[in-house]
């Protein structure tokens, strides 16, 4: 090989040409490719690094060596791997005069190592393409296009905080986009992004819209269907999330889910039990089982507690909650009790919630300043007064999307009398129910009542 490169430093330019490409072309049309890495290497370093090699000589080669690689002339891929790496680090340091060899080549590597789901070092290598200067600038959809990709393996590492780096500039392109796939791929990113960074609302609207996406495989859209649950279940309560939960429990497909019956409950504000969760828990990813610190008020409104806790060991020890599911499982009964109770001492919601009194007072407190609860706090009786004067939430009225409903309520003239006598219609209306049915499979009977 050195020896007919050396007979190569003797001819004119044109002839060199010549003689470098048949020279490549016979490297890779060999049959035994044993020594192929080798002679490429010997054969690039001659033509990159030779001074009496023009730059127009030079880049024909590289660019003849990049077509044949992605023509798939090389079968092997660790071969095919080993020779676009060491054909970079060669060209590296004059990467300024191969902008666009490199460029291409760095898309090779790339689909190797995803293909390898080396996503992290893939990354790496889309992240090394010049995308704005040097001798080729690359269109917008193309810019968009990469930092797309870029983002997907970022988050396939689960490194959300890079990701979210390229997602902005994808973000400044999106407006100029128009390859449907990439922009659902963009789409996708986002919502994962908010689902990475908790902002679960977030997550689940944008989770929810990819779902009815017809141009997704339908496997796909189911498990974006469930992640969109997932999220919700795990979101702030409140009225927003309840709008969310309203417009998930309308969608025909959320029944067939797994963890439909926690949809369920909460879109109904019911308290959920620990043994209810604990299946739901172990289809939880890992950044949505995070550990979270306990605040600086849970702290010290627990210390506050310890004589309490001295002498009533049945008091829960807990401080505040550890996790992002136990936090959103935490909220949302506290909201659902409000729906049962018209007010609670600290030390039975606690007992609700498996808290210390006053780490159930500092979380009660946090959602009224959130405006995510109604209610008042009496520090002097240690008592939560839920505020029924209010409007309802709205969440399975007009705000949920459930249609306009039209109530007609009676005014009784007392607003804790209303829910009382609301909670006992019910009630009866559910017995006379019960009894009908009975009744008609002639599992009961009723003789006539004799004076």
């Amino acid at each position: 090989m050195e020896n007919r490169l050396a007979q190569f430093a003797s001819l004119n330019q044109k002839d060199k040409a010549t003689a470098y490409q048949s020279l490549l072309s016979e490297i890779l049309s060999r049959d035994d490719q044993s020594n192929l890495a080798a002679d490429i290497h010997t054969l690039i370093d001659n033509v990159v690094n030779q001074e009496s090699i023009g730059l127009v000589i030079s880049r024909s080669i590289l660019s003849e060596l990049v077509k044949a690689l992605s023509e798939g002339k090389v079968k092997d891929t660790e071969l095919r791997k080993q020779i676009v790496e060491d054909t970079l680090s060669i060209v590296q340091p004059r990467i300024v005069s191969y902008e666009e060899q490199v460029n291409s080549l760095r898309f090779q590597l790339a689909d190797i190592l995803e293909e390898e789901e080396q996503w992290s070092d893939a990354a790496k290598v889309l992240t090394g393409i010049s995308l704005d200067s040097g001798q080729r600038s690359l269109p917008d959809e193309d810019k968009f296009r990469v930092y797309v990709r870029i983002v997907r393996l970022l988050l396939e590492e689960e490194d959300s905080v890079e990701a979210e780096r390229y997602y902005n500039r994808a973000a400044l392109l999106a407006h100029n986009a128009t390859d449907k796939v990439t922009l659902l791929q963009f789409k996708l990113c986002q919502a994962r992004i908010s689902d990475y960074g908790r902002k679960f609302l977030e997550a689940a609207g944008r989770y929810h819209e990819l779902s009815w996406e017809a141009e997704i495989d339908e496997d796909e859209r189911r498990h974006m269907l469930s992640a969109a649950v997932t999220c919700a279940i795990l979101a702030p309560a409140g009225p927003n999330r309840s709008r969310v939960l309203a417009s998930l429990c309308r969608d025909e497909r959320t029944a067939e889910l797994p963890s439909f019956n926690i949809l369920l409950k909460m879109f109904h504000d019911r308290i959920l039990r620990p043994n209810e969760i604990k299946e739901f828990e172990g289809t939880l990813k890992p950044h949505q089982l995070a550990k979270i610190a306990i605040s600086s008020n849970d702290r010290l409104a627990s210390a506050v507690d310890e004589d309490d806790q001295a002498s009533d060991p049945t008091i829960s020890t807990r401080k505040g909650p550890s996790t992002v599911l136990d936090r959103a499982v935490m909220e949302h009964n506290l909201l659902a009790s409000s729906k049962i109770y018209n007010n609670i001492t600290f030390r039975g919601l606690g007992a609700l919630l498996d808290l210390t009194p006053g780490a159930a007072e500092t979380m009660a407190r946090r959602m009224i300043e959130q405006g995510r609860l109604k209610g008042t706090i009496d520090q002097v009786e240690k008592l939560i007064s839920f505020d029924v004067l209010g409007e309802e939430d709205d969440a399975q009225g007009k705000a949920g999307g459930l249609g306009d409903v039209e109530q007609v309520e009676e005014d009784t003239g007392a607003p804790f009398t209303k829910r009382w006598d609301m909670q006992i219609r019910l009630t009866a209306a559910n017995v006379e129910t019960i009894i009908q049915h009975l009744t008609e499979k002639g599992l009961v009977s009723f003789g006539a009542v004799q004076a």
